[in-house]
């Protein structure tokens, strides 16, 4: 006999409750859509192995080890036309990463600069970034790349300018020369391994920069104290590097570029191809970047300023030490969009003639292989890989700057 204070009993499971019960409901329709998702994959892969024309040729990445028999422009490593259709890839997969990596720098100086300046009491400057940000991020990338593709191939002297007896034109500071083939830049000669070590001491110098600025960070949230780091961080950046510079016997040495018979001789060439698409890139991300900035400064409350001008606190110790920290939380989840979207935008290089993986793997190699598949599978996964990079990356500096609660 039950009374009315006694639980009521626990019936027995029905397959009705997948649906109706909240306690399963969620589960139920996540294994549905997990079964629909393999079963339309493999219904994709059951026509694709029954294919007759993919049955005939199969899937084979043995071309890769033919030789490539075309000519890359823009050679960052060895290669020649003899070299394997894998070192054209590579060849192609790293004028990629260049591209990308000067891109996102750039478009987060330009991005960073606009967003503040959109912000400033000064009427001029606050519209003329205002125009720069309407204008550049309504128009297409690939109409930027075309324009400044053809503004740097017209408007540079030819090398012939630099020729002769009197030449019209000479490399600024001997180091710099602008052509309509493009800017010749120095570049460093490595002599054997203590270059290479010459590096590793400068990316542990800037690293522990990093971690000084940190630990100034946490002093003055934890105690309230200012480090002063800017000299530190010179000297920091610049006596290891020196030392193991001259104790290495200077492994690293300048070449500039030198003009020849006919053309510049040394250092490295900086096509018209690369030059529009890492500016384009860069402006045309940096305006959207320059509202993502302009958010996230907008996003914190004006009493913060307020209460840091009370104190005393100069503007710009204003914005970097109370107004950005907090913006960043912000400002850092949709950059993380911007960074891939540079990553994705580089495909369009074969507008211009620059010869990135999309251009290599993807146009030539494809086309004088016909192993369409295999090329673009392996297109996909060199996208996918750098873009889960960048998000990992970025992940991790956005989790330590995120509000973290006591």
């Amino acid at each position: 006999m039950t009374t009315m204070t006694d639980p009521p009993k626990a019936d027995g499971f029905r397959f009705g409750q997948l649906i109706n019960d909240t306690r399963y409901r969620s589960y139920t329709f996540q294994f549905i859509a997990i079964v629909l998702l393999f079963l339309f994959f493999g219904w994709l892969i059951n026509n694709a192995m029954n294919n007759p024309v993919l049955q005939q040729v199969g899937i084979d990445f043995g071309f890769l080890a033919d030789p490539a028999g075309y000519d890359i422009n823009q050679k960052p490593i060895e290669y020649t036309s003899q070299s394997t259709h894998l070192r054209a890839a590579l060849v192609g997969g790293i004028n990629t990463l260049i591209v990308a990596v000067l891109a996102c720098i750039t478009a987060t100086i330009f991005g960073v600069i606009a967003g503040v300046l959109r912000l400033s009491n000064n009427w001029i400057i606050s519209k003329l970034m205002a125009i720069y940000v309407e204008m550049f991020r309504n128009i297409p990338v690939l109409i930027w790349i075309i324009i400044i593709f053809t503004v740097a191939a017209n408007t540079f002297p030819a090398i012939q300018d630099y020729r002769g007896d009197n030449p019209t034109n000479t490399p600024l500071l001997g180091m710099f020369a602008f052509t309509n083939q493009g800017v010749f830049i120095p570049s460093f000669v490595f002599d054997g391994a203590g270059g290479w070590i010459v590096l590793a001491v400068l990316a542990a110098s800037i690293l522990g920069i990093f971690a000084l600025r940190g630990y100034a960070r946490k002093k003055l949230f934890d105690e309230g104290k200012l480090v002063k780091i800017l000299w530190p961080s010179i000297a920091l950046l610049l006596v290891p590097v020196a030392l193991a510079y001259f104790l290495l016997g200077q492994p690293i040495s300048v070449e500039n570029p030198v003009m020849g018979r006919f053309r510049f001789e040394g250092g490295f060439l900086l096509r018209p191809s690369l030059i529009a698409l890492w500016f384009a890139l860069s402006i045309y991300t940096g305006a959207f970047i320059a509202e993502n900035v302009r958010a996230g400064i907008l996003a914190i409350s004006s009493g913060q300023t307020e209460a840091a001008a009370a104190l005393g606190l100069r503007p710009g110790r204003i914005m970097s030490l109370v107004v950005l920290p907090q913006a960043l939380r912000v400002i850092i989840p949709p950059l993380i969009s911007q960074y891939l979207n540079i990553t994705k935008n580089t495909s369009l290089a074969i507008a211009v003639g620059y010869m990135d993986l999309t251009g290599t793997l993807g146009g030539i190699t494809l086309n004088q292989t016909g192993r369409a598949l295999e090329s673009i599978l392996l297109l996909m996964a060199f996208y996918l890989s750098f873009s889960l990079i960048i998000s990992a990356v970025m992940n991790v500096y956005n989790n330590s700057v995120k509000l973290k609660e006591r």
